[in-house]
């Protein structure tokens, strides 16, 4: 009976799992176009502006910013994250990415979020456009703006690469983080 049992326990965790990674796996299907991409980008950093002054004023002197207006990440046991975004440099989009996360550990849920990378420095900004594959935690230094640091954040104090706001969460799903993300260009649909 115990073996039966522990059979069933793994059919209903692999199926709730598949149910989990279908809903968020990225599909051609469902890729978005530039314009549907550029469309939410400018609407997050619209809405990041008008709750961070600090992005604001990190915006007037970053080099580039890439801003993934809509991720979605779950997980049940075993997770992952999807996203699309676009690369924004002096106010026009240069380039389109995605990011992708597995991860795995005590989780369960589902969220959605978003996140906009202020590039700071030339140099972050060549390695983000000649890598094939950037995996965040891997090369740039990147520093993720709570709302503590960001009282205090101001272009004159802001000394790394990189500085990360994440905003819009919805969902049940404890933690977010960035590290181990990989992000790659991609080439949408007009």
């Amino acid at each position: 009976m115990k073996k039966r049992y522990t059979y069933m326990v793994r059919l209903v965790f692999c199926g709730a799992l598949m149910v989990i990674m279908a809903g968020i796996a990225p599909s051609p299907v469902s890729a978005a176009t530039s314009a549907e991409i550029d469309k939410k980008v400018e609407i997050a950093l619209e809405s990041l502006y008008r709750s961070s002054p600090a992005a604001r004023e990190l915006s007037t002197v970053a080099k580039g910013i890439l801003v993934f207006p809509d991720i979605v990440k779950g997980g049940l046991i075993v997770g992952g994250q999807y996203g699309e975004g676009a690369l924004l440099v002096r106010g026009k989009t240069v380039g389109y990415y995605n990011t992708v996360a597995a991860s795995y550990g005590l989780q369960i849920g589902v969220q959605s979020f978003g996140y906009a990378m202020f590039l700071m420095t030339d140099e972050a900004l060549q390695y983000l456009q000649k890598s094939s594959g950037w995996e965040i935690g891997v090369g740039p230094s990147v520093v993720v703006v709570d709302k503590g640091l960001a009282k205090n954040l101001t272009t004159s104090t802001a000394k790394d690469d990189i500085y990360a706001f994440a905003f819009g969460q919805k969902g049940l799903m404890a933690g977010l983080g960035l590290q181990g993300s990989k992000i790659t260009r991609i080439n949408p649909d007009k």
